[in-house]
């Protein structure tokens, strides 16, 4: 084993490489799992009543009965009227009810939230300075923001909200909050700019929990104590949890997947450079089953070492990856990673049992070499496939067709993105499978262009045919490397080019500004001269039964001057009502056409059956729904919106307009995130890449030795070196475009109807790093293993 040291750290690095991405995964989903927030503004109420954040299906199947329930988008809001009932409880001593909206002080940064005074209790807070608001232009400023604005009672501060205005301070409380910014209003001045007349956000009660639950029983509120008051206070926190546990099982299912393949490819090289010694032990009357034995355990030692050090390096990498997705709003600041034992103990596992799998699958075919023929064999090294390895390479081809068949028929992104990554995975492995035929035929087709350069080339084309088995093992990792890395990459730009296109040419209005614009400023705006019409654009998301899609609320005065949504069938006249447009994907879906009843529940969990009075179809650029901006707008929790304005929209201080090509689209939300995440796959295979490509060149030591004694030039051999590297990336580059297209092709097919949109210099980027990386690694340990005299390293054996 200590011989054999060089090719055995190939396959470490990959096992520790492995087991770091499968603990990072699986810190994120055990946080999805069992991650909670503490609570910050409600920290004082040991009692706090909430909405249900959730929409409830229950369904029979078979005589049983099954209950599902999804997250909705936005804060369900509580009746006002059940703070009496729990006031009246037993041993309730006191209750206070709060209301919050989304309210920041001009130039500060960060989350940012209203609310009445009567609700300062609830933290609890006091003030340091000054007293209480009265009238409706005064507030009181936490400590933070006064700390970092330099505000005193009697200063005056512009505050943007549903209602923007300056606003006089009138007090200055001693606490501030870790995450967020808290600004009071009076209690009047909070419900009207809250907008929920006769509801409130959260209910804080002092006194026993089960009185406070007796009392709201039958009502559609959660009781919450302990912990579980941030779920209250912090709604897109369980979002993001959920998030967290479909992204986190996803991308662990990913990483696993391709680590299989990979240390498999690793093993499979390393098992090949020692065909020689193993020939050797079966010729001396080793068994088969001694040989596996003999490998498996050298693998075992490997997975144990680097198993608890991937696992371990899999903890920083986890809080590397919690700080982007904050960095990127997919988290909030109190939702802290989980770190317990089980994701380090499965990273082990893995990596073990990926070590132990690969080297035994690796060593089957050796091990079984008849000792007369072993010395032969090992010489020879045949490309001809085995019979079971040309199935499963079938097998994965068929595979690779069923599953793009299926995504070309998928049109929905939360189904289609696991089903890419997999795609694109299975035609690869199918690849791995049938690499030396594939390998053998795409050097007979570069080899006559090669031997036209003397010497480098000659040598190369020689080279290449004789080692068919050794380049097949190298291409598989180069061509995972770019097949990933272009589905990833062109994926988003794919969905990205096709709903900047939709809302490019929807968007008939010269002028936008937003998002964020209040009511009140699109109102002074439609009365402005030369203004012919604005449209307001909310959007949020809202549950179909449990499935989730996005929505869009447009005013609908004037919206032919200033959008275009591609109507199919049906008209938007009725939008006014109680009507709903559906986009031509989702219609298909819900098989809905115009005059059907559609029943969904919004955001804030209020239930509505609009009637549908039109399909249109660009649903990519401005989402699944369209409903009337005020049907909307009372059940989100940020009511400002877009502005598209047609005609010559006035000057207003603080309120910027744009061009049409500035429009916000609907695309997703989670481009950024899944690219941050599926970034550490591409390194990892990167990683890879250098260690199979530095793995085959340092064997090939006696070989350089041996050319060198023949009378070939060090520069000779770096030539030959260099023709084989561009041979073996234009392969990989042929085999990973030709993964990578497939699998575009057919998600655009079925996400957006068309081609995929690949832009040119990205792609030749990704080729570009694949021949630099390759090179790199082909390189440096070629000089490494010619450094000694030729003489000593042919007198130093195999």
């Amino acid at each position: 084993m200590i011989a054999r040291k060089a090719g055995l750290a190939g396959a470490f690095a990959a096992l520790l490489c492995a087991a770091a991405l499968v603990c990072a995964c699986g810190i994120l989903l055990d946080t999805g799992l069992r991650g909670s927030v503490a609570p910050q503004r409600y920290a004082g109420a040991p009692v706090v009543v909430g909405g249900d954040q959730y929409v409830h299906a229950v369904k029979e199947k078979k005589g049983r009965t099954k209950h599902k329930a999804k997250v909705l988008g936005e804060r369900v809001w509580v009746p006002a009227s059940l703070a009496d009932r729990i006031r009246s409880a037993p041993g309730v001593r006191a209750v206070t009810t709060e209301v919050s909206f989304p309210a920041e002080i001009a130039g500060r940064d960060g989350e940012s939230w209203g609310h009445g005074w009567e609700s300062a209790a609830l933290t609890p807070f006091t003030l340091r300075a000054g007293r209480a608001p009265a009238a409706d232009d005064e507030i009181v400023v936490d400590a933070a923001s006064a700390r970092e604005r330099g505000l005193r009672p009697g200063s005056r501060v512009r505050v943007e909200s549903a209602e923007p205005g300056t606003y006089r301070v009138v007090g200055v409380t001693r606490q501030a909050l870790r995450d967020q910014t808290a600004i009071f209003f009076s209690s009047a001045r909070a419900a009207r700019l809250a907008g929920r007349p006769g509801m409130v956000s959260a209910i804080g009660v002092t006194g026993p929990e089960r009185a406070v639950r007796d009392a709201v029983r039958g009502a559609r509120v959660t009781v919450h104590t302990g912990d579980g008051r941030g779920r209250a206070e912090f709604p897109g926190a369980e979002r993001s949890r959920i998030k967290l546990i479909s992204m986190g099982g996803a991308l662990g299912g990913t990483a696993l997947l391709v680590a299989v393949l990979v240390v498999s490819g690793t093993f499979a090289l390393s098992v090949q450079q020692r065909e020689r010694e193993i020939a050797l032990l079966r010729a001396i009357a080793a068994t088969p089953r001694q040989v596996r034995r003999m490998i498996g355990r050298e693998a075992l030692a490997v997975g144990l070492v680097a198993g608890p050090l991937g696992a371990a390096a899999g903890l920083p990498l986890a809080f590397w990856l919690r700080d982007r997705f904050r960095g990127l709003g997919a988290l909030p600041a109190g939702l802290d990673l989980v770190t317990g034992p089980f994701p380090p103990a499965v990273a082990v596992l893995a990596a073990v049992a990926a070590a132990w799998a690969a080297a035994r699958t690796a060593a089957r075919r050796t091990s079984r070499i008849r000792p007369v023929e072993a010395l032969g064999e090992a010489a020879l090294r045949p490309v001809r496939l085995g019979v079971g390895r040309l199935v499963a390479g079938l097998g994965c081809t068929a595979g690779g067709a069923a599953l793009t068949v299926l995504l070309a028929h998928l049109n929905v992104e939360a189904a289609s993105s696991p089903v890419t990554m997999l795609t694109a995975i299975v035609w690869t492995v199918a690849v791995a499978l049938l690499g030396p035929v594939l390998a053998r035929a795409g050097v007979a087709v570069l080899a006559v262009p090669l031997r036209l350069f003397p010497v480098g080339g000659d040598l190369a084309a020689a080279n290449l045919g004789a080692g068919a088995r050794r380049l097949a093992s190298v291409i598989t990792p180069l061509t995972l490397m770019m097949g990933l890395t272009a589905t990833i990459l062109f994926v988003q730009t794919t969905m990205g080019h096709a709903a900047t296109r939709q809302a490019a040419d929807g968007t008939i209005a010269a002028h936008v500004a937003g998002p964020g614009v209040p009511h009140a400023v699109a109102e002074e705006i439609r009365r402005s001269p030369g203004v012919t019409a604005v449209t307001e654009v909310v959007r949020g998301t809202v549950r179909v039964g449990l499935e989730n899609y996005r929505i869009q609320g447009v005013t609908p005065a004037g919206l032919n001057r200033t959008l275009d949504l591609d109507v199919r069938s049906g008209s938007l006249d009725a939008l006014g009502g109680s009507g709903i447009a559906v986009s031509e994907t989702a219609a298909g879906r819900l098989h809905v056409r115009p005059g059907d009843r559609l029943r969904l529940t919004l955001g804030d969990g209020t239930p509505i059956a609009p009637t549908v009075i039109a399909v249109y179809g660009r649903g990519l650029g401005f989402g699944d729904l369209t409903v009337s901006r005020d049907l909307l707008a009372a059940h989100v929790d940020d009511p400002r919106g877009t502005l598209l304005v047609a005609g010559e929209p006035p000057r207003i201080p603080g309120l910027r307009f744009a061009g049409a090509a500035s429009i916000t689209t609907n695309a997703s939300q989670n481009a950024e995130v899944n690219q941050v995440a599926m970034i550490l796959i591409i390194a990892f295979t990167a990683i890879a890449v250098v260690n199979t490509l530095a793995m085959a060149t340092s064997a090939r030591a006696r070989e350089f030795a041996l050319l060198r004694i023949v009378g070939t030039t060090r520069r000779q051999v770096m030539g030959m070196l260099g023709w084989e590297t561009l041979a073996t990336v234009l392969i990989a580059a042929v085999l990973g475009t030709a993964v990578a297209l497939v699998t575009l092709t057919a998600f655009g097919r079925g996400m957006t109807g068309g081609a995929p949109h690949v832009p040119p210099l990205t792609y030749l980027g990704v080729l570009g790093w694949a021949g630099v990386l390759a090179l790199v690694a082909t390189a440096l340990p070629a000089r490494l293993a010619m450094a000694p005299r030729p003489a000593d390293t042919i007198g130093a054996g195999e």
